[in-house]
């Protein structure tokens, strides 16, 4: 904020005066956290606070330390502060936390991880984000939309891990729009928190980047067509300010050729030889970083 200086000579009065208003404006505002509160006109939503949950309260200070590039048959133990991220492919990911809990991202019946997992979130914008016949030794299935149009209010905590999600909504096969069709999903474990935006179909509010948090990692679909174009996606990744995006869901490398050009002014472009990588809230990056993860596009 800006004091306004008193010009010349004034009473002694206006002095006082002055005095009193200025320390009023020197008090710091109260920020509006209600629910549907407007933003400032020509403002756009932007992350606000950390990670409500329970994990990534405090960023500690930054190593010079580079992400962990492993291949796949590496799966070994994690230390307690380590996450790995695999690509199966389109909107697929293999999470696993230090204590071996393992969570596939939209699953479906054509793209699978290569274990089966203890966590399965889904989507339901097309057949390829979930099934109707998830393998019943799955311990949690966690669909991101209910029957009955209302928002999804998961909230589970298993082992070293705890998995919320955001409702947004989509459109509708006929032009509409399905009111609280996808979630994002936000996966808590290792002292990070991982966001995967599903089918996100919009840009996002004040109010859901309030719920989702402060983020390390996003998983962002940058097909720009089927889910937001690259104008809404790259405000979405601005309003986040996640360190580190991992790109899916780009069918061709056309699309994803296309999504990097217009980050790579900005943002630092790293293209990995395997499909896997091992994070730790201390090597996460200084900038944003775009990491590519070789995998399934469609």
């Amino acid at each position: 904020m800006r004091c306004r200086r008193a010009v010349g000579l004034g009473s002694l009065l206006g002095l006082l005066l002055g005095l009193f208003l200025g320390s009023l404006l020197l008090q710091p505002a109260t920020p509006a956290f209600a629910q549907g509160s407007a933003p400032a006109p020509g403002a756009k939503p932007e992350m606000r606070e950390s990670c409500p949950g329970l994990v990534a309260q405090n960023r500690p200070p930054f190593l010079p330390a580079s992400l962990r590039l492993v291949a796949l048959k590496e799966f070994a133990a994690l230390k307690e502060d380590e996450a790995r991220i695999t690509y199966i492919g389109h909107s697929t990911f293999l999470l696993e936390s230090p204590q071996r809990v393992r969570i596939a991202t939209d699953y479906n019946d054509y793209v699978k991880p290569p274990v089966l997992p203890d966590i399965a979130t889904m989507n339901h914008a097309h057949s390829t984000h979930y099934t109707d016949h998830p393998d019943p030794g799955i311990k949690y299935v966690l669909r991101g939309w209910r029957d009955d149009g209302k928002p999804t209010d998961w909230d589970l905590r298993f082992a070293d891990v705890r998995v919320r999600s955001v409702a947004t909504n989509i459109r509708d096969l006929a032009g509409g729009t399905e009111r609280h069709g996808n979630s994002i999903f936000i996966f808590e474990m290792a002292n990070l928190c991982i966001a995967h935006l599903g089918h996100l179909h919009h840009t996002l509010t004040q109010q859901q980047l309030d719920e989702i948090g402060r983020v390390d990692v996003v998983l962002a679909p940058v097909d720009g067509s089927y889910t937001l174009d690259l104008d809404g996606m790259i405000e979405v990744l601005t309003a986040l300010k996640a360190p580190l995006v991992i790109p899916m869901h780009f069918f061709s490398s056309y699309t994803l050729e296309r999504f990097v050009q217009r980050l790579s002014a900005d943002w630092e472009i790293e293209r990995a030889e395997v499909p896997s990588v091992v994070i730790t809230k201390n090597t996460l990056p200084t900038r944003p970083k775009l990491l590519i993860l070789p995998g399934r596009a469609f």
